[in-house]
């Protein structure tokens, strides 16, 4: 699926709609993109989403991994961009991270691929137009198992309605099978 996003905002609303559709099992986001292509911003939103107050949320270089109570969920949000190997990664705690129900955002997850369980939503931003357009986004999701492709056929269908439901059709309506 893709999903271009005009601006930080429209990328928060569309993380939040996420939030929404993530069963009961959770759900474990692999977040790939560029330096300051909004990752973290994008986790914001997804921790708005689930009821923890998104200035909370920093982005977790230096920490590796910080969790958030989000409800009757937890919302652990992960940095490997200074992770050197899966053993580091298992050291730090990870595979703690990945009980039944939590939600985990794992940043720069194209750093250690072979550390992240199989069912995953992978979710690729890229900024197409950095010179002329900095807030465009442009978010490409697929999944990989039975829990993320029923959260992404949720999420396409929140998309849709949150781009409809925008002044101008802000956010453009998702497209793909991915």
């Amino acid at each position: 699926m893709r999903w271009r996003s005009p601006g930080p905002e429209t990328t928060a609303d569309a993380a939040r709609a996420l939030a929404g559709c993530i069963g009961d099992d959770g759900l474990v986001i692999a977040l790939i993109g560029p330096l300051g292509a909004g990752k973290t911003a994008f986790v914001k939103g997804l921790a708005g989403g689930l009821g923890v107050d998104p200035a909370r949320v920093a982005s977790p270089t230096f920490v590796i991994a910080s969790e958030y109570p989000a409800g009757e969920r937890r919302l652990a949000h992960v940095d490997l961009y200074r992770v050197e190997s899966e053993a580091e990664l298992e050291a730090v705690g990870f595979l703690d991270l990945l009980e039944p129900g939590a939600v985990v955002a794992i940043e720069w997850a194209d750093r250690l691929p072979g550390a992240l369980p199989a069912d995953r939503l992978e979710l690729r931003i890229s900024r197409p137009s950095a010179a002329t357009d900095p807030g465009l986004r442009v978010l490409h999701a697929t999944g990989s198992g039975p829990a993320s492709h029923a959260a992404l056929d949720r999420w396409r269908a929140a998309l849709a309605g949150l781009a409809s439901a925008r002044p101008g059709g802000e956010g453009q309506p998702p497209r793909g099978r991915d």
